[in-house]
């Protein structure tokens, strides 16, 4: 029988009271060690396993198993999966470079089959992969053999990925995806601009590094960024596209600030369009949200327990969650 959006929403609405919620974070909050914090999230049915990362990778392993058993249209989620792609060509790409073992780094789901990313790459054969990797791709390969230069290899590849993400999520009747996808893809650039600019990358990195996108200015940023990190901020906090003059605020306080206010804002969007939504696909994409933005905190959480991280400073780096 087919599913439908009303069984996969009514059946996501359950799924939701797993979540955690504000308690539930004070809770970990308060755990000294780490068998302690693992104890916890097993119990809290997070996932299974002696570490956190056992935990988490179970969680994420058991989370699209269940999307894929609900959702009716389960290519919805492609925009996200992309990620996973980019990264297995990554790390096949520079494994083979270096002459090391990558095979354990590559992650699921993905769309392109693993053996077929280390095919392309070992052998060349770029024609295996997605056409919107095969000529980027190729690129990156050129770039790191001839070049070194991981930054702007990587930097090619991400691009073609954000412009591939953007192009898949105005396919489905969600505003909401393509409202995510758009914010995601212009901090994304903003995020590249200020680094570039901090580092004196020039015109041709950023040109090959920034993607076009609805309320982004590529020519205008890449003119403020080659004048330097503080000529770009401060352009840039006059301007209120996507919140971008908060952002800034946050980024003069820390780089890890404006990372945190970045997170804040797709979250709450999720949380905006996803929870009150009745019908469609929303509350499908907002429970997969939820449940990262989850894996966020609990990583800063075991991150301060194991640096011995005062509770208070942790709770400031904390992210918004969707529970």
């Amino acid at each position: 029988m087919d599913l439908s959006y009303e069984f996969s929403v009514g059946s996501v609405r359950a799924k939701e009271t797993s979540l955690l919620n504000a308690q539930d974070i004070e809770q970990l909050l308060s755990y000294q060690n780490m068998p302690q914090l693992c104890a916890a999230l097993n119990d809290k049915g997070v996932g299974d396993g002696g570490t956190v990362e056992e935990i988490l990778r179970d969680r994420t392993e058991k989370t699209w198993a269940y999307l894929k058993s609900v959702a009716p249209d389960f290519e919805i989620f492609r925009p996200f999966i992309i990620s996973n792609d980019i990264h297995n060509f990554k790390a096949a790409l520079k494994g083979t470079m270096a002459g090391r073992e990558y095979r354990g780094l590559m992650l699921e789901p993905c769309a392109v089959d693993h053996n077929k990313v280390i095919d392309a790459v070992e052998h060349r054969k770029t024609s295996l992969l997605p056409e919107f990797m095969q000529k980027p791709c190729d690129e990156a390969y050129e770039l790191l053999a001839h070049t070194g230069d991981a930054r702007l290899a990587d930097s090619v590849i991400d691009k073609a990925a954000m412009e591939e993400m953007l192009r898949l999520s105005t396919q489905y009747k969600s505003e909401f995806l393509k409202n995510y996808f758009e914010t995601l893809v212009f901090y994304s650039n903003i995020k590249t601009a200020i680094r570039a600019a901090r580092t004196g990358a020039g015109r041709d990195f950023l040109n090959k590094a920034l993607c076009e996108v609805s309320g982004f200015n590529k020519r205008a940023v890449i003119e403020e960024a080659v004048k330097g990190s503080e000529y770009l901020i401060g352009s840039l906090e006059k301007k209120s596209d996507y919140g971008v003059d908060k952002a800034m605020e946050a980024y003069k306080k820390s780089p890890a600030a404006f990372e945190k206010y970045v997170d804040d804002r797709l979250i709450l969007m999720a949380r905006e369009a996803c929870k009150r939504a009745s019908e469609g696909a929303e509350p499908l994409l907002g429970y997969y949200l939820g449940c990262e933005a989850e894996n966020k905190v609990i990583h800063i959480i075991s991150s301060g327990i194991r640096t011995r991280t005062n509770a208070e400073i942790i709770r400031e780096r904390l992210r918004e969650i969707y529970g």
